[in-house]
């Protein structure tokens, strides 16, 4: 793999998304910032980054990609691929999250949460492995969170759509390790970024009339994750660390918090479940990565 990549993003406009754009563009790797209606409701957030890449002379383009349409996703990548003629790293930023007692989420609104931060990754990564396949490499990075490990009360549909989102990449890191393809984690804890000021709210607030305490633990929750709250430049320079890694050294899960909460423990205990189970089923030496696998290569 080339030292310099060619790295797209989705969520560019804001928050983790535009800090890994200039994080990663400052280092000379080529970046393809994504978001959706750069021309309307992210007029502001595309003309700040098009006057960044100007004025530091760095290597970054503003595509259109809205994660929960598959053609939207299609057309950013075949135009990332068409101006840059790969794609070595795909980061699946693009997400939000969503406050409120279980039974305050409407349907409509759990399906809205799982079709950006689930199916959103599922399109992408759709999107860009034929690309990787034919390049015999890259790197497909799933933002999840210390939620996508420990469950939140007031946060279960966000921590469900990140436990998905885990399982997801997990399972493509054992399929796509044979073709030198790899699949990792990325699990922020707290950190300051405007996900918490877009945050939805379960729109049934009648369901929670029974509650009583535990109607306080959205707002007790959103208080200790703002307290705990770390400096968001760290998880952009761990984004660029992981991308400089060389292939197959790589781990699969990448917690970074300002606190453990456990998260790590619980990574490791899993790992050797996920290496024992590999083993019982004859798994083990098939999802083992292999460097420049040859495309049909036995």
């Amino acid at each position: 793999m080339n030292s310099k990549q060619v790295v797209l993003i989705t969520g560019s406009s804001t928050g983790f998304g535009r800090l890994f754009t200039e994080t990663l563009a400052r280092k000379g790797h080529t970046v393809f910032a994504t978001m959706r209606d750069p021309g309307g409701r992210n007029a502001k957030n595309t003309a700040e980054i098009r006057a960044l890449a100007e004025k530091d002379s760095l290597p970054i383009h503003v595509l259109e990609m809205d994660v929960t349409n598959d053609a939207s996703v299609e057309r950013a990548v075949d135009a990332a691929v068409a101006k840059a003629g790969r794609i070595d790293v795909a980061i699946n930023n693009a997400g939000y999250y969503l406050s409120g007692l279980e039974e305050a989420v409407t349907t409509e609104q759990a399906q809205r949460l799982m079709d950006t931060n689930f199916m959103g990754p599922v399109r992408v990564n759709r999107a860009v492995l034929p690309h990787m396949r034919r390049q015999r490499s890259g790197v497909i990075m799933h933002v999840s969170s210390g939620a996508g490990r420990m469950v939140l009360p007031s946060a279960g549909f966000y921590c469900a759509s990140k436990f998905a989102l885990e399982a997801l990449a997990e399972a493509y890191s054992y399929e796509l390790a044979g073709q030198g393809i790899e699949s990792v984690i990325l699990e922020p804890g707290a950190y300051e970024t405007p996900v918490f000021g877009n945050t939805v709210k379960g729109a049934d607030e009648a369901r929670t009339d029974t509650y009583g305490a535990a109607k306080e633990f959205p707002a007790k929750l959103n208080a200790g994750l703002s307290a705990n709250a770390g400096n968001a430049q760290d998880v952009a320079d761990e984004v660029l660390r992981i991308v400089e890694t060389p292939a197959g050294e790589k781990q699969l899960r990448y917690f970074i918090s300002p606190r453990n909460y456990g998260i790590n423990e619980i990574n490791a205990l899993c790992q050797q479940v996920q290496t024992t189970a590999l083993e019982a089923f004859g798994l083990a030496d098939d999802t083992k990565f292999r460097k420049g696998k040859a495309v049909g290569a036995v």
